[in-house]
């Protein structure tokens, strides 16, 4: 039997698994519901790529402010769709929204539950030094991220691998997960496993201060927390030396030095070292290999540090 799917997404991580069941010839995508156009700065209209994904296979498209309102689920009543198929919509979905769907709404979410559960599972993944990670699909409830899991998939996060990659990977990873949870659940085979609630741990939103480096932290962290702020909110940190203004510079890419020894300078101070820009950390040191001053594009350390001129002084930190 053919299912009939409403697909609720927004984000890039919604596409490859919306593609693999709109390219289906099993199941039949009835509808795509995704957030409204949003517009950003300078009046340019963001591309929804989720909504040119439905109307490449020709599928109707809803952008209700809210889904949880009375209009928005009669449209939905009205599709009868089996099954909700839900990835990176942002809103949370009531208790009326839940019951439309004979077999249930279910979410991938990028991570491994109960671990990482929230807005920034792929962040925070990274940020906390994890060895792996991976998608859930699991039945939506009340509770955030805390129905049972249907189905799961693993992988190991790569040296250097940032935020944007590892979520760009977990996306085409999750296609497959997608189609075999939904014949599962089609057969009536899925398995229903509960979430261990002595495991949780959360990731909320990220916000803008968060990308500030913290040099006190272990060398580690910190090249941990460099990847996790890419793409977005950066991490952000000031030069400060003598005679100058603080200056603020992004940084895109550092490895660790010395990751288990205790630093012989104060955290955030700056040294060349073989030609390179060598950070001292609250245990071990950072090399500084790209970096992204303010207003200008992003270059080598080792080629900024030539153009400032790097005094015996200068150290990294916060503005204030």
């Amino acid at each position: 039997m053919s299912l009939r799917i409403i697909l609720l997404g927004t984000g890039e991580f919604a596409l490859p698994p919306f593609r693999a069941l709109l390219e289906s010839e099993k199941h039949q995508v009835v509808g795509v519901c995704t957030q409204p156009d949003r517009t950003g700065r300078g009046h340019h209209r963001h591309v929804n790529k989720v909504k040119v994904l439905a109307e490449e296979f020709g599928r109707p498209v809803f952008q209700p402010e809210r889904v949880n309102t009375s209009e928005s689920l009669n449209i939905l009543r009205e599709l009868n769709a089996d099954l909700f198929v839900v990835a990176a919509y942002g809103q949370i979905m009531k208790p009326e929204f839940l019951a439309i769907p004979r077999l249930g709404a279910f979410n991938l979410h990028g991570s491994l539950l109960p671990r990482h559960r929230g807005a920034a599972p792929v962040q925070y993944a990274i940020w906390k030094g994890d060895a792996e990670t991976g998608v859930t699909m699991f039945q939506i409830e009340p509770a955030l991220d805390s129905g049972p899991m249907v189905g799961k998939i693993r992988t190991n996060i790569q040296p250097g691998e940032t935020s944007g990659q590892l979520m760009l990977r977990l996306a085409d990873m999750s296609a497959e997960l997608t189609l075999s949870v939904v014949d599962q659940l089609n057969l009536a085979t899925a398995v229903f496993e509960p979430q261990d609630p002595s495991q949780v741990t959360l990731s909320p939103k990220i916000r803008k201060e968060q990308g500030i480096v913290d040099w006190a932290q272990t060398a580690s962290q910190v090249e941990c927390h460099v990847r996790a702020m890419q793409p977005w909110p950066k991490a952000v940190t000031w030069l400060h030396s003598t005679g100058r203004e603080p200056s603020r510079c992004i940084l895109q890419q550092v490895e660790v030095t010395v990751a288990a020894s205790a630093s012989a300078s104060r955290p955030g101070r700056i040294g060349m070292r073989d030609r390179k820009m060598v950070v001292s950390c609250g245990s071990g040191n950072v090399d500084v290999l790209k970096i992204q001053p303010e207003g200008k594009a992003a270059m080598d350390a080792r080629d900024f540090a030539n153009g400032y001129g790097i005094s015996d002084d200068a150290h990294f930190g916060p503005l204030g």
